[in-house]
């Protein structure tokens, strides 16, 4: 197995977003996966995956290529979440972001 080094790494960086909802509805789903989704992925995310964690709670995980590309569209993402919160009943609790340092 050849040993890559630090630099040989594509270093992806990551957004990661809690969500909770006072309602799920089929409409909700459809909003977020036809609007959400390609808005967030139109600012240079190579994917965005809105995962269900509880019965009114979700994450959302947005990969960019590098650190530069993801921090770039930050600003605009705040204002698509704030845009989300007025649209959608529920608000963000946390986020988190950073770049990768090992994948498999």
């Amino acid at each position: 197995m050849e040993l890559l080094n630090r630099e040989d790494l594509l270093m992806s960086y990551y957004s990661i977003s809690h969500w909770d909802a006072t309602e799920w509805t089929d409409e909700m789903e459809a909003l977020a996966r036809d609007k959400y989704v390609p808005m967030v992925k139109g600012l240079g995310a190579e994917s965005v995956d809105m995962i269900r964690t509880g019965d009114l709670s979700f994450v959302v995980v947005t990969k960019y290529a590098d650190a530069s590309t993801g921090e770039a569209a930050q600003t605009r993402i705040d204002e698509i979440r704030d845009q989300a919160t007025e649209e959608l009943p529920m608000k963000m609790s946390g986020v988190e972001r950073g770049s990768t340092f090992a994948s498999g």
